[in-house]
C-alpha cells in the first residue's frame, strides 16, 4: 500500500556484516527518498563502523530496541545470517512495517510462504534483494535476447566460481545446520537460479550435483544445477569454491549466434572499496573486460550494459510512495526456493525432478 508520509522513507538496517555495510548501507544512503536512521547490530566493531560510516544513524545493540522504535521508521532491511531472515521478518511486521530481506528469503519455500502470508494479511511491502538482476552482463544478455541476436537459444550457461579451498573456521555459511541455509546453493545458486528464470521462465525439470569437496566440509562447495525450460532452452548453472581457474561468467549458445563474457559484475567490488552509487560512470565496465559476440565468421566485442543495484532500492521507494511493483515479487523468491528444493532432491536421488 503506498505511504502518503511526508519526508524520506526511514529506514532500519538490521545487520552490518556484508550485506548491511557493503550493499544496503552505501545504496539505502545514496538513494533518493530514503534515508537510513538506524543499525542494529550487537558486534563492537561493527557498530564503531556503523558510526564512522553513518554518523546521522543511531546504532542500537539489540533489536529489540528497534520494535520499541517502530513507530519512527517507515521500512526495516533484514540484512542478517540466513537463519534470522524469517523471524525477525515476521517480527517486523508484526510491529506494522514493511519489509526488504536478503536473499534466500527464508531456508525453506514453506517459511517463504509464511512470510508472504504475513505481509498480505497485514497489507505490508515485502520484496526480497535479488540485487544480481540488475548486474552488467544480465543486463547485457537482456538487450542482445530482446535484439533478436541469438535466434532461437539453445543453451544458457552461468557461473559463480571462487578459489577458496581452506574452510572457514567459523563462518556461518560453512555451517551445515539446515536452519543456517548455508552452502553455495543457498548463496550463489539463488543468484544463479533467479537470472535463469528471469531470462527464460520457470523450468520444467531440475537436476542436480550437490556435492561436499573440501576434506571436513559441512556443506556443498562444488555444485552444478541443470533447469530444462519450456520453451527448450537449458540452463546449465555452475557454483564452485575450487576454482583456481574460472570458466566464463556467462555463455549463451543460440542458432545464429553465441555470446561469451568473463568476469564477476563490478558493483560489489567498487562498493566494497568505497565508491558512491552516485558516480556518473557507476556500474560501467572498461572496454577489456566486455564479452564478445560470435556468429561463426563474425566475432565483435559488445559493449557490457551498466550495472545498476542501486535500481533495486528506487523501486523500493516507488513502491512504498507510489504503490508500484515491489522490485522484486515474494513469490519469485520462494519459486527459486522451490527450485533449490528440487535440487537438493535431485542430488540425494541422482535423479531429474519435474516441477512444471
Amino acid at each position: 500500500m503506498a505511504d502518503r508520509r511526508e519526508g524520506p522513507i526511514r529506514v532500519a538496517l538490521i545487520g552490518y556484516g556484508l550485506a548491511g555495510a557493503v550493499f544496503h548501507g552505501p545504496l539505502v544512503s545514496s538513494t533518493p527518498g530514503m534515508a537510513l536512521t538506524t543499525i542494529v547490530t550487537s558486534d563492537p566493531e561493527r557498530r564503531a563502523r556503523a558510526s564512522g560510516n553513518h554518523p546521522d544513524a543511531v546504532v542500537l545493540t539489540h533489536v529489540e530496541a528497534l520494535w520499541e522504535r517502530s513507530a519512527e521508521h517507515d521500512l526495516v532491511v533484514v540484512a542478517t545470517p540466513n537463519r534470522f531472515h524469517v523471524p525477525l521478518g515476521l517480527a517486523a511486521l508484526e510491529a506494522g512495517l514493511p519489509v526488504v530481506i536478503d536473499k534466500p528469503m527464508a531456508a525453506t519455500a514453506e517459511e517463504g510462504r509464511r512470510l508472504r502470508n504475513a505481509a498480505a494479511e497485514r497489507d505490508l511491502f515485502l520484496t526480497v534483494f535479488q540485487n544480481r538482476r540488475w548486474d552488467g552482463d544480465l543486463l547485457t544478455v537482456r538487450r542482445l535476447i530482446a535484439d533478436e541476436a541469438f535466434g532461437p537459444i539453445v543453451r544458457f550457461e552461468s557461473r559463480f566460481e571462487r578459489w577458496r579451498p581452506a574452510i572457514r573456521e567459523g563462518a556461518w555459511r560453512e555451517r551445515g545446520d539446515p536452519e543456517e541455509a548455508g552452502g553455495l546453493l543457498f548463496d550463489l545458486g539463488s543468484h544463479l537460479i533467479d537470472q535463469a528464470v528471469g531470462l527464460f521462465g520457470p523450468p520444467l525439470t531440475v537436476y542436480a550435483e550437490v556435492d561436499r569437496r573440501r576434506p571436513g566440509a559441512e556443506v556443498d562447495d562444488d555444485t552444478f544445477v541443470a533447469l530444462e525450460h519450456a520453451d527448450g532452452v537449458r540452463s546449465h548453472l555452475w557454483m564452485s569454491v575450487l576454482a583456481a581457474i574460472r570458466g566464463p561468467r556467462m555463455r549463451v549458445l543460440g542458432l545464429r549466434a553465441a555470446y561469451e563474457k568473463y568476469g564477476l559484475d563490478g558493483q560489489e567490488e567498487a562498493l566494497g572499496e568505497g565508491s558512491s552509487p552516485d558516480d556518473p560512470a557507476w556500474g560501467r565496465e572498461p572496454p577489456d573486460r566486455w564479452g564478445r559476440l560470435s556468429t561463426g565468421d563474425d566475432v565483435r566485442t559488445v559493449e557490457t550494459e551498466p550495472g545498476a543495484y542501486p535500481e533495486f532500492h528506487r523501486r523500493v521507494v516507488a513502491s512504498l510512495r507510489d504503490g508500484e511493483p515491489p522490485p522484486v515479487d515474494p513469490d519469485e523468491a520462494i519459486a527459486v526456493l522451490e527450485i533449490i528444493e528440487a535440487a537438493l532432491e535431485s542430488a540425494r536421488t541422482k535423479s531429474v525432478i519435474a516441477v512444471g
